[in-house]
């Protein structure tokens, strides 16, 4: 399969090195993935993967409502795939060591959004600032102790 299209980029220096942040952000994410609002709107998109399956914590093939884990290059690199009525999309983390003890954390998001209904989608998620907004508000929880 060909990469999706490029969505955005957002990235957070963190004041731990690599190999601290990485269970921060295997813990972080599947959290964000575990919630009940995602679980609940996935059903209202018509998501997949609908519910969880595979091993915990996150590894290759786990499965949560709208994401699946399609790689996992530890310390480095965690990227997910989903896809619903309105959406085929992929994030992707990784993280990047500093020379000074930290690391920078990005996510990158690239989504194709076919039709009519995914041209609305796109501008209510991603035009609209939301997207990005919940990007940067996850990624500040890493710069946190």
């Amino acid at each position: 399969m060909e990469p999706l299209p490029f969505v955005d980029e957002h990235s957070v220096v963190v004041g731990v090195r690599g190999e601290v942040l990485w269970p921060r952000l295997l813990l972080g994410v599947e959290r964000a993935l575990s919630g009940s609002f995602g679980a609940w709107y996935v059903r209202r998109v018509r998501g997949v993967p609908r519910g969880h399956a595979g091993v915990r914590p996150l590894a290759e093939g786990s499965e949560y409502p709208g994401f699946r884990v399609v790689r996992v290059l530890p310390g480095r690199e965690l990227a997910l795939e989903g896809r619903h009525r309105f959406s085929t999309y992929s994030l992707v983390f990784r993280i990047q060591e500093l020379t000074d003890g930290r690391c920078r954390l990005r996510a990158e998001t690239r989504a194709v959004f076919p039709g009519a209904a995914g041209w609305v989608y796109r501008l209510l998620v991603i035009r609209s600032g939301g997207h990005a907004l919940g990007m940067r508000r996850m990624l500040d929880g890493y710069r946190r102790p």
